[in-house]
């Protein structure tokens, strides 16, 4: 092998993408070397994987933690000679929501978020990537184990530029992992109903994450990672998907910490909804129960047609997503209960203050929202709604009443309020209320996600890149680090944050200015609005 099979030097045209702020200004230009040859190789169960080391962070991308055929639970990779390849990011799962539509969409929305286009793949998309500082090197880093967006139905672990975690990795000195698992009627069909070898054809996708940890489990320490030491964490589908796992018994034992962030909505199947579903497709396919083998035959297409169809004909809210079949997920996650068996992992989780409402420039005046509010609620309910937003914001213009999410932010109460119940693992809130000044995106749904993993400098476009920008990006990465770190949060800089009670409410509020506040909106939760007004 060549000593260098590349090499090239980035100078003052790439900005550092992590580290304190000095004064609040922007990062200095970061000059770095990316050096792929013998010193990047890792050495993993299944054979010797190379990735690339990008100043001082080693970067493995597309690594197959597993395989699956159609339908079927996930095994174990092929194990392989040679040295693989992995310096490129992994096809996704087929999905009919892609990121082209997001793409092409002219608002602040597409143009802020900035969706990676991927290619889909189904039989190559069980791929992981890793960011760490050292390779075999005998020190146990915490591992951060994110899990991306999208409902259970779409996204990817290279869905955003943010996702990158080469910025934590060097500031925190953790190793980074994300990935790509099954989604949609490939990943939550429940096919159980069909029998033979569907007998374990349910909730796949949650089966490839678990896959996934196992993975970390037998092949992190070659990263220097610490087995012992996980934290998963995820934001909107990702953080239902680590509340799923707090209530699998196969995940048990793989995680040690869980940060749920606007993703604390319960959606589920009953054993018997997710059974009916996909007897339904099967239906919808034209097939009888006996001919289920068909199933290889068709395309991902019209298998997803197939569960429209299925899905409006039984009437079904959910749709596909996690079953509470018994054997897989026990336990409906926090509905209303928080999981027994995860009674001991702490957890950090909250939202964000706009979440759905992704254009906050419309300006209107209180006779208009007023107007608004009666049609939805009724006057009685209206005039009360009103009063409990003025006791919880009292500094507020006359729109900002509708662009405040109810929706993310009182599951988020409901949530913390059950896992501070159990008397055990501690929990931790936060409230994200920071807005661009550049966009009229608010803080919408997926802001803080370039904050958390300190990447403000490849998400611009969402926020501005301005000083208070990187300054609270410092804070909050500085803040999940110590969380995967410890299990506690409390970073220099921010104010005491003690853990959640149901009495006391505690809540950090990430703004401009970072304080603590308790339960300031316990009055305004008890009136539901839709989350789009």
């Amino acid at each position: 092998m060549r000593n260098s099979l590349l090499q090239i030097t980035l100078t003052g045209l790439l900005l550092a993408a992590c580290g304190t702020t000095p004064q609040g200004s922007s990062p200095e230009p970061e000059s770095r070397a990316i050096l792929s040859d013998e010193t990047t190789i890792a050495r993993t169960r299944y054979g010797r994987v190379q990735g690339y080391k990008d100043g001082e962070v080693f970067t493995f991308k597309g690594i197959p933690y597993a395989k699956a055929e159609r339908f079927m639970p996930p095994q174990a990779p092929d194990t392989f000679e040679g040295v693989k390849m992995c310096r490129t990011y992994g096809p996704k799962t087929p999905q009919t929501s892609t990121t082209l539509g997001w793409r092409e969409d002219r608002t602040d929305y597409g143009f802020g978020f900035q969706f990676n286009l991927e290619p889909v793949d189904e039989d190559n998309c069980l791929v992981l990537n890793v960011w760490t500082k050292g390779l075999s090197d005998g020190k146990k880093r915490p591992v951060f184990v994110w899990i991306h967006g999208g409902g259970f139905a779409s996204g990817s672990g290279n869905d955003l530029p943010c996702y990158e975690g080469r910025a934590l990795a060097k500031k925190g000195d953790i190793v980074v992992v994300n990935l790509n698992h099954r989604l949609n009627i490939l990943g939550y069909i429940d096919l159980r109903g069909l029998g033979g070898k569907y007998a374990e054809s349910v909730n796949l996708g949650m089966q490839d994450l678990v896959k996934a940890l196992e993975w970390v489990r037998d092949n992190i320490e070659a990263f220097g990672g610490d087995p012992a030491n996980v934290t998963i964490a995820g934001q909107s589908g990702g953080g239902g998907k680590v509340n799923t796992l707090m209530a699998m018994p196969s995940a048990m034992g793989l995680f040690h910490r869980a940060i749920a962030q606007s993703g604390s909505w319960i959606l589920h199947n009953s054993d018997e909804e997710g059974k009916a579903l996909g007897l339904q497709v099967i239906e919808e396919l034209g097939l009888k129960p006996s001919q289920a083998d068909r199933l290889q035959d068709f395309t991902y297409e019209e298998l997803a047609a197939a569960g429209h169809r299925a899905t409006v004909k039984l009437h079904s809210s959910n749709g596909f997503c996690p079953t509470v079949d018994g054997k897989y997920v026990t336990d409906p996650s926090f509905d209303p209960d928080a999981p027994e068996i995860s009674r001991n992992i702490p957890m950090l989780l909250g939202s964000n203050k706009n979440e759905f409402t992704y254009d906050n420039s419309v300006a209107l005046t209180q006779d208009e929202v007023l107007a608004r509010l009666e049609k939805q609620m009724g006057k009685d309910k209206a005039a009360g709604f009103l009063k409990a937003y003025d006791a919880a914001y009292p500094v507020h213009t006359p729109q900002e009443v509708l662009y405040t999410d109810s929706f993310l932010r009182k599951a988020a109460v409901k949530m913390a309020d059950a896992k501070s119940a159990q008397g055990a693992a501690p929990v931790y809130m936060y409230f994200f209320t920071w807005k661009p000044s550049g966009n009229a995106l608010g803080a919408c749904h997926g802001m803080e996600l370039p904050f958390v993993f300190d990447n403000i400098a490849l998400q611009r476009e969402m926020t501005g890149g301005t000083p208070d920008a990187y300054r609270l990006s410092d804070l909050m990465s500085s803040a999940w680090i110590a969380f995967i770190k410890t299990g506690n949060p409390n970073v220099a800089g921010l104010p005491t944050w003690e853990p959640y009670t149901v009495a006391n409410g505690n809540t950090m509020v990430f703004d401009k200015e970072c304080k603590i506040i308790h339960n300031h909106d316990r009055g305004l939760l008890e009136y539901d609005l839709p989350r789009r007004f």
